[in-house]
């Protein structure tokens, strides 16, 4: 049997793109930046709510609707944002700018490189 790719739909002929891997010692920077975090957040599956809601699967969800069970602010409720490397390096910056209103009492990330390395073990480890 011949297949002619020139009438597939593209959809069909890509491929999907496989997500570059992050490099240990990265994973380790943002492991060290999420130490901070740990005081009210936690990523593991199963585990519950704590100040803040937990984080594990939060990766691609809508702000303010991760957790069924954490009570989030009306403020985080409607940031509307869907949490990808982009929202989260805004978000991680400076929490209370990026969203007026939201409880979370973090002054921010300000260092770019250790603000990456954040988002980059939020993405890996909230899927584990």
């Amino acid at each position: 049997m011949t297949v002619c790719l020139g009438s597939m739909p593209a959809a069909v002929m890509a491929k999907p793109a496989k997500p570059a891997p992050v490099d240990p010692a990265t994973l380790a920077l943002g492991e060290r930046a999420f130490a901070q975090c740990k005081a009210c957040h936690s990523i593991e599956a199963g585990k519950s709510d704590g100040v803040g809601p937990n984080l594990y699967g939060f990766y691609g969800s809508k702000a303010g609707g991760h957790s069924a069970t954490f009570k989030y602010s009306a403020a985080m409720k409607a940031y509307g944002v869907t949490w990808d490397d982009k929202t989260l390096d805004t978000f991680l910056t400076a929490p209370t700018k990026a969203v007026p209103g939201t409880r979370m009492a973090f002054r921010g990330v300000t260092d770019p490189k250790t603000r990456a390395a954040l988002v980059d073990y939020l993405r890996v480890k909230s899927s584990q």
